[in-house]
C-alpha cells in the first residue's frame, strides 16, 4: 500500500500545461513537477493515457507524435509513483461515480480521486478543481491549485 502524505497529480492538466510553454499555467506545472519523486508524487495509471491521448491530438502544427508523447509519459513514470485500481476497485468507482451524477470526461476525475484515497494522498493537485465538485468532501478538502 502507498505510504501516507503522498501527493497524487491531475496528470492531464498539469503534465499538458508542463509540456505547452503557450500555456498560461506552464510555469507553475513545471514548478510543482519538479518538487516531487516516487516517494512523495503520484500518478493514476489511466492518467497515462490521458497524458498520451491529448498530447498526441493538441491542436497546432506540427502535432505532437507518438513517439514524442512517450517521452513525456516516460518522465511521468520516472518521477511519480503509478497508483492503479484493481479491477474491483474501479468497478466500485464507477458505481459510486454513477450514484454521483458523474458523467462523461468527469469519470476520469472520479477515478484519480479515487486513486488519491488509495494512496492516502493529502493533496490532489489540479487546475480543474471544479471537476470534482461531485466526488464528495472526502476528494474536495485535498484539492489544491498549484
Amino acid at each position: 500500500m502507498p505510504r501516507t502524505g503522498r501527493r497524487v497529480i491531475r496528470s492531464p492538466a498539469l503534465s499538458i500545461s508542463r509540456a505547452s510553454p503557450a500555456s498560461i499555467h506552464h510555469q507553475a506545472s513545471l514548478d510543482l513537477f519538479v518538487q516531487f519523486d516516487k516517494s512523495t508524487g503520484g500518478c493514476g495509471a489511466h492518467s497515462l493515457a490521458e497524458v498520451y491521448s491529448t498530447l498526441t491530438r493538441m491542436p497546432g502544427k506540427p502535432r505532437i507524435s507518438g513517439e514524442q508523447a512517450m517521452l513525456f509519459v516516460g518522465n511521468i513514470r520516472e518521477r511519480f509513483s503509478i497508483i492503479a485500481l484493481s479491477g474491483d476497485e474501479y468497478a466500485d468507482a464507477l458505481e459510486v461515480s454513477s450514484a454521483r451524477g458523474i458523467v462523461g470526461g468527469g469519470i476520469y476525475d472520479a477515478l484519480l480521486a479515487q486513486c488519491a484515497i488509495k494512496a492516502q494522498a493529502e493533496t490532489i493537485y489540479s487546475w480543474n478543481g471544479r471537476h470534482y465538485g461531485l466526488c464528495g468532501p472526502e476528494v474536495t478538502r485535498r484539492l489544491s491549485t498549484p
